[in-house]
């Protein structure tokens, strides 16, 4: 066994600062992380170059107490999707807010969380990789407290998946669940009911793996509406109610039902909770990962927390500063932040506030907006009075968490005061 995440995570605090993280203050070179963010310095005046991401310590918070509480409250076991933020820190707040385990989608992910001490992984994709089933099994054989269970969606998947566990001479069997297809035209999983009793058969004939229920992503559902996607995760549930009825969880300590993305988890929740009596206990597993930083476009109109107000609301957390670099005309200016540092996959950054670069106040960037992106800079538009001069720091909501995280390796974690309190690490 390796070190607890608590005390993995520890260890963050020891990186040096240097020449690989952006937006860092060039007279912070030589110190740790842990140093930096003891310093509490200004991200205004501290000595931060821009471009520079930043996220809200105040809406990081709010927004994990926010899935914590309505997990709780619906009856709901959480593996939030680790690929959002790829963030160590950020898993050892999710699990110290109520968190089952963390979600992952390809096997150098769950290499990073197992680094990082993470005993419960679910992973989001059918695994046919011989060297990382390889590792895997040494993984499992190695710590009897690693819960590892992953996707299956074809009898071929399962050929494969079991003769690379034979071969490592896997001593515990691997836990999988069915896919379940969202439908034609969908991503993964097997397309129809007859299509995932024939996996699980193959499931059953194959030693080196044990079948521990059935999940799915409601989010591919063709035409996504509120009734196409409880039709579907009606469909998983019944699923998974026929399986047991059958026996094919004979083996299983428990039945995980899984689904559930950052768009329709109020759906996720209302059909889970008719999820009738199995076997075995049922961890219904929800995996929605955007929620930890939300955002300002995508997530911002598809929360869920919109059509059911009453139960809270999640807020933005990231925030991208650029400093005008270039005023060209009265209505024109160019900022230096572009597509290496900001999301543009889903919505264009937008302007939210500006910083004078004159005086530092802060203000709403009104007449102002982002119309597009070179590499290194950001195109902006300004209407008669936006009084924007080269100097100013204009302060900016991504859309897109996924693409936003993946850009930065060390963000600073700000307090609404300015203050620098945290360096969260990625692994991408």
């Amino acid at each position: 066994m390796g070190p607890s995440t608590e005390e993995a995570v520890a260890g963050l605090a020891g990186i040096r600062v240097d020449h690989r993280f952006k937006g860092l203050p060039p007279d912070a070179e030589g110190l740790t992380a842990g140093e930096l963010a003891a310093q509490r310095r200004s991200l205004f005046t501290g000595g931060f170059t821009t471009p520079v991401l930043t996220l809200s310590a105040e809406r990081l918070e709010h927004n994990l107490a926010l899935l914590e509480t309505y997990a709780t409250r619906h009856g709901l076991d959480f593996a939030p999707h680790g690929k959002t933020s790829m963030a160590p820190q950020l898993f050892a707040r999710q699990l110290a807010h109520g968190a089952w385990g963390i979600t992952a989608a390809v096997p150098h992910q769950v290499r990073v969380y197992r680094a990082y001490g993470i005993s419960r992984i679910f992973l989001a994709n059918e695994v046919v990789d011989a060297s990382a089933l390889r590792w895997l099994a040494a993984e499992l054989d190695a710590d009897p407290d690693f819960r590892f269970v992953c996707y299956v969606d074809s009898v071929r998947g399962v050929e494969l998946m079991d003769e690379a566990l034979r071969a490592a001479g896997a001593r515990r069997p691997l836990e999988v669940v069915v896919e379940l297809g969202a439908g034609e035209g969908a991503r993964t999983g097997a397309r129809t009911e007859a299509e995932c009793a024939a996996v699980a058969d193959a499931v059953a004939a194959a030693p080196s793996l044990r079948l521990t229920g059935v999940a799915g992503y409601e989010g591919e559902v063709p035409e996504p509406d509120g009734e196409r996607v409880r039709g579907y995760l009606r469909r998983l549930v019944a699923l998974a109610a026929d399986f047991d009825a059958a026996g094919r969880f004979a083996d299983a300590s428990d039945i995980v039902v899984s689904a559930g993305g950052s768009a329709w988890f109020d759906a996720v929740a209302d059909v889970f909770a008719r999820i009738p009596g199995l076997s075995a206990p049922v961890v219904k597993l929800l995996r929605s990962g955007a929620y930890v930083s939300h955002d300002d476009g995508h997530y911002r109109h598809l929360t869920p927390f919109k059509r059911v107000p009453q139960e809270g609301a999640l807020e933005p957390a990231f925030r991208l500063w650029a400093q005008v670099v270039s005023r060209p005309t009265p209505s024109q200016a160019f900022v230096n932040a572009g597509k290496r540092d900001a999301a543009y996959d889903l919505d264009l950054p937008e302007a939210q506030v500006v910083r004078d670069g004159r005086t530092g106040e802060l203000r709403n960037a009104e007449g102002i907006a982002v119309t597009g992106l070179s590499d290194q800079h950001g195109w902006l538009t300004t209407e008669p009075g936006a009084g924007l001069e080269v100097g100013d720091w204009v302060g900016m909501g991504l859309s897109h968490p996924c693409t936003s995280f993946d850009k930065w390796q060390l963000i600073p974690v700000v307090t609404a005061d300015g203050t620098v309190t945290d360096l969260v690490r990625t692994f991408f």
